[in-house]
């Protein structure tokens, strides 16, 4: 199995459940979801003619829409290769379950991993029972993906992006059909506006969920 890949790198994971956990990050090139305040939109589109050789994709010193095919076993092999000492694997996009991601998180457990997906919850979630599932619920976007119940069903943590009351009213209706045991709810402000967070912090407490607040743009880290 080819896993069409923008970037890897390894750094600290700055956002719900993990934040402050040091992982490596597995960046999947192609979404159609169309969100319209996505910080990754270098991933959106596989060009054939942008694909590169793995090296290539390590060399990148900016954002772009390159890419390289790579397997699982490539990707182990770069880990060691560039001496990641992080044991937690981010897989994100892009949209990550665009791809069939069973063989590529088999393969990370089998070696000790552990795995976290990052979706928009618009696809069908194929990963190992034991990968944790972060689904950022993207609804109403230019894509017109809608968020599968399946996607919320299978999440670990919801991890919505708020920045206006309609956000948390479309998160509520979202959560109205979805059984919340075992799972966690975060709200995350939108580019970090000032307003967005003191709305997420006001609901936060409202309902009982979590902040999360997107560490790594604060340090000023991948």
């Amino acid at each position: 199995m080819l896993y069409k890949v923008n970037e890897v790198f390894e750094t600290i994971q700055g956002e719900g459940s993990f934040t402050g956990q040091p992982a490596i990050f597995i960046r999947l090139q192609g979404c159609p979801v169309g969100c319209s305040w996505c910080d990754t939109k270098h991933t959106w589109s596989v060009h054939p003619e942008l694909e590169l050789s793995l090296d290539g994709v390590l060399a990148k010193s900016a954002e772009t829409e390159q890419w390289s095919a790579v397997d699982a076993a490539q990707l182990l092999v770069l880990f060691q290769a560039q001496g990641y000492q992080a044991r937690h694997v981010v897989i994100t996009g892009g949209e990550p379950c665009m791809y069939d991601l069973r063989p590529l998180c088999q393969a990370l457990h089998d070696k000790g991993y552990q795995t976290q997906i990052e979706t928009s919850g618009t696809f069908d979630i194929q990963v190992p029972a034991k990968s944790w599932v972060t689904v950022s619920p993207k609804i109403g976007m230019k894509g017109g993906y809608k968020v599968l119940q399946s996607a919320l069903d299978r999440a670990n943590e919801i991890k919505h992006p708020v920045a206006m009351d309609k956000h948390i009213e479309q998160l509520l209706d979202l959560l109205s059909s979805t059984d919340l045991t075992g799972k966690l709810v975060y709200l995350q402000p939108i580019s970090q506006q000032t307003k967005a967070t003191q709305l997420a912090i006001a609901y936060c407490k409202k309902h009982n969920w979590r902040l999360s607040v997107q560490v790594h743009k604060y340090l000023g880290i991948e």
